[in-house]
Parts: C-alpha cells; sequence; structure tokens
C-alpha cells in the first residue's frame, strides 16, 4: 500500500480521535471507548487499504465495501467518512441530534453516504457482508468486503451461523475483523461470558485467522492489512482478530469497559484533546 504514509495516517487518526471527543461531549451522549480503540484501523481501510469510489453509491459495484457492525462505535465511523470526503465534518456537530443524519447508531434512512446498513442491534454485520460478497461473486465484481465486529458481540449465536455458511460457500472475498479488546458494556468479555480460545474458533469454522497483536499502532495494522488482502481469493473467508485497546489515545479512557458508553466532562475534554493534536482543523 503506497497511497498514504504512516505518518500521514498517524496524522488523520489524531484527528480523528479528537473528532470522536467533541462529538460524544457535545451531547453528553455515545461510545468514546471502542471508537477512540478502532481508530487506526478504520482510518487505514478507508484512506489506504480500501479501492472505494469517492462518490457514493449503495450498489457498491466495482468497489470495496466496509459495514460496521458494532455500530455504536458510530463516532469513530462518522468522523472517517466526513475526513475521507463522503460529507462535510462540519456536520459531525449535528451527532445525536434531534433530525440528524448522525443517529446513535448509523442507519441508512437518512441517506448519509458511506453507510450501506442500520448496525447496532449486534450480530448482523457479518451476515450482511457475507450476502454483499456472495452477491460480489454472482455478479464477478472481484471488489473486496469488509466487517468489523465487537468482540462482545460474538457472543450472539447469528455471527457463528454465519461463520459456518461463509466458509461452506469458499466466500474467500470478505476480510471480517473483529476488535479484541477484551472489554464490553458490563465488563471483561473473560468474565461477561468467556469467548475462549477465539482464534482455534473460527479456525475450526474453516476460516484462515491471522492476528494483529498491536491494533493501535499503524504500521501494524498497515501490515495487517496487506497480509490480509494477500490471502483472499484462495479459497476461504480471511478473520483478523485485532488486539486494541479500549480508550486508545486517551490516558484515562484507556483500558476501562467503563468507557464504553459515558461521554467526557469539561475538563476531560480539555485532557483528551491536549493528548491529541489537531491535523485536519476541528470542524
Amino acid at each position: 500500500m503506497t497511497k498514504n504514509s504512516i505518518h500521514n495516517l498517524e496524522a488523520i487518526s489524531s484527528q480523528v480521535r479528537r473528532d470522536i471527543v467533541r462529538m460524544v461531549h457535545a451531547c453528553q451522549s455515545g461510545h468514546p471507548g471502542g471508537s477512540l480503540g478502532c481508530t487506526e484501523y478504520l482510518v487505514a481501510l478507508f484512506f489506504e487499504a480500501m479501492e472505494r469510489h469517492q462518490e457514493f453509491n449503495l450498489d457498491g459495484i466495482g468497489e470495496d465495501l466496509f459495514f460496521l457492525s458494532n455500530g455504536h462505535i458510530s463516532p469513530v465511523f462518522y468522523s472517517v467518512l466526513a475526513r475521507a470526503g463522503y460529507f462535510d465534518p462540519a456536520e459531525l456537530a449535528t451527532f445525536r441530534q434531534i433530525d440528524s443524519r448522525l443517529q446513535g447508531h448509523p442507519t441508512t434512512h437518512e441517506g448519509l453516504p458511506g453507510v450501506r446498513v442500520a448496525s447496532g442491534s449486534l450480530g448482523q454485520g457479518l451476515s450482511v457482508a457475507i450476502g454483499a460478497a456472495q452477491t460480489k461473486k454472482l455478479n464477478r465484481d472481484n471488489s473486496l468486503v469488509y466487517v468489523l465486529m465487537g468482540d462482545g458481540e460474538l457472543q450472539e449465536g447469528q455471527v457463528w451461523e454465519a461463520a459456518t455458511y461463509a466458509p461452506h460457500n469458499k466466500m474467500d472475498n470478505i476480510i471480517a475483523a473483529v476488535d479484541y479488546n477484551g472489554a464490553q458494556i458490563d465488563g471483561a468479555t473473560e468474565q461477561v461470558l468467556s469467548l475462549g480460545n477465539l482464534r482455534a474458533k473460527w479456525e475450526a469454522f474453516g476460516w484462515d485467522v491471522m492476528e494483529v497483536e498491536q491494533g493501535n499502532d499503524m504500521a501494524s495494522v498497515i501490515q495487517g492489512l496487506d497480509d490480509a488482502i494477500s490471502r483472499t481469493g484462495k479459497g476461504k473467508p480471511v478473520m483478523i482478530l485485532l488486539h486494541t485497546e479500549m480508550g486508545s489515545g486517551v490516558d484515562f479512557m484507556m483500558g476501562s469497559h467503563k468507557w464504553h458508553g459515558i461521554a467526557p466532562n469539561d475538563e476531560q475534554l480539555a485532557s483528551a484533546l491536549a493528548q491529541n493534536a489537531e491535523t485536519l482543523g476541528d470542524y
């Protein structure tokens, strides 16, 4: 991948983190923890890995597609879409306001460019992505389909139905990723409902599984995506276990499930912004 340097991608990530905390602070509602943890991955996808059209079209013919399954991390999704040029970043100021296109969980009803499916009802994104990937195969469209899920989301049974379907049908044009931060709204995933040996589970279902151990290091994420793309087209769907830290980039939020869905106060916002440089201009 050569579209952007690691330095430029890190600079974009810094601005995205500013957007996230400002959006959630302004409405005193939202999910900053997981959004911050997935910043590098979404920036790497939209600014480097994906072959996408600048003009958004729901058909998505001839371009790579992305589906966000864990829709509660909409702040990072909206910020990345805006910074990637799908809509004016100024619209980020309307996050979670009445009549805003930027609802707490993404929806297609408002026609927001970049959003391909309503999400937030957990467990459904992988099924949707597999459907899109199978459609591309039927249409002889060689583009890829990406989907991101949360690790707590894997406690939903529908995920494992989809996990069975994809290898059986040789859906080797899909790259799924799990935000493997070990935390969900009620605490550690290990305590709420243990996921066991996640790699072994996905491999047992027939997926080509790889891990990105440093999911908040841009160089590692880029290398991981390069690896994942190289594994497509070989008869198996690809799974990335993306090890991240909830609240990454904001020291007082890092590693705590308590920031799954809590907004910072004025003092905390100031601290978070001081830790992330303004690189693209605040909205």
